[in-house]
């Protein structure tokens, strides 16, 4: 017990919770903007993994980081239009549109791979470059807080402003208030003018935006390579953490947070004698038991609303 205290009350472990966190908390923010739009994006997995190849492709051709990121966040915008097309546009069923982009990145992630570098693994043979770390002046000379905050991925810190940008689009502009409007009540929006089907093309782009955001981390800040399937789950675990945070972007956030801790748990117990396939379950066993809370927890407002004496 006391070397399991000693592994998690220590800076290196808040400075990992943060780290693991970003990618969840990117996808999670994107879902957040699709589900407040009304329609569900399940294909964050998929997209989140032709990111991360994009971003390796396009900064070894490039030798450019930056370039790789513009790579990568335009992959993940084109691969949810494509989602969006179909979805809107000849009304696919959102749910398997979503799960043939998931299939599809799978596989067609190692088989584009292989064409251009020979490799069926990792993309080892390319020179790819990854994203600067940041020291933040001052913050890092101050104790404690200075190890956590300080020298994190640049796509970090911009993980961290974009729940502030995601709360600001959502809540102060018209844009956000179409959003909301659309995924409230539709027919209600298309009534007093607004496009429900625009307004649901532009949220799936943006989802696909802070996927290709969240893609480009893994394999350009997280890793510097790029491996088959390296997303693990993250996609489907960023979607949990929104439905968790009641499609909030602060409870997003925070939920975000809370699934980053148990991946940063279950990396920080690899240092204790305990076997390595139950620790590798760690994330998604606390993915599942939020879930079950959360279906609990609505289940019995839902039942308290059937029984108040005010509903007929």
């Amino acid at each position: 017990m006391n070397s399991l205290f000693d592994v998690i009350f220590t800076t290196d472990f808040a400075f990992s919770v943060l780290r693991v966190t970003t990618p969840i908390l990117f996808a999670a923010l994107g879902a957040l903007i699709s589900n407040r739009a009304g329609i569900i994006n399940i294909g964050m997995e998929g997209i989140m993994l032709v990111a991360a190849l994009a971003g390796v492709i396009v900064s070894s051709y490039t030798h450019s980081a930056w370039v790789g990121l513009l790579g990568a966040v335009m992959s993940g915008t084109l691969i949810a239009g494509i989602l969006a097309f179909f979805t809107l546009k000849f009304k696919t069923h959102i749910i398997l549109g979503g799960v043939a982009i998931n299939m599809f990145a799978s596989g067609g992630t190692v088989f584009i791979l292989y064409l251009l570098s020979g490799d069926k693994g990792s993309s080892t043979s390319l020179a790819s470059k990854v994203l600067p770390s940041v020291e933040i002046p001052l913050l890092k000379d101050i104790p404690v807080l200075g190890p956590i905050l300080s020298g994190h991925h640049i796509l970090t810190y911009v993980s961290i402003i974009a729940v502030f940008v995601v709360y600001y689009l959502l809540n102060r502009t018209p844009l956000g208030l179409r959003i909301r409007s659309v995924g409230e009540n539709p027919h209600a929006a298309q009534s007093v003018g607004v496009s429900v089907v625009k307004i649901q093309y532009m949220a799936l782009l943006l989802s696909g935006f802070f996927a290709g955001l969240g893609g480009a981390y893994m394999s350009m800040g997280y890793l510097s390579l790029f491996t088959r399937d390296m997303i693990a789950g993250r996609g489907w675990i960023a979607i949990a953490a929104e439905s968790m945070g009641r499609s909030t972007t602060v409870g997003t956030a925070l939920t975000s947070l809370l699934f980053g801790t148990a991946d940063a748990l279950s990396n920080a117990l690899q240092v204790l004698k305990i076997p390595a396939e139950l620790i590798a379950t760690l994330p998604y066993v606390a993915t599942v038991i939020g879930l079950v809370i959360y279906a609990v927890s609505e289940t019995r407002k839902k039942n308290k609303k059937l029984k108040s004496p005010l509903v007929k």
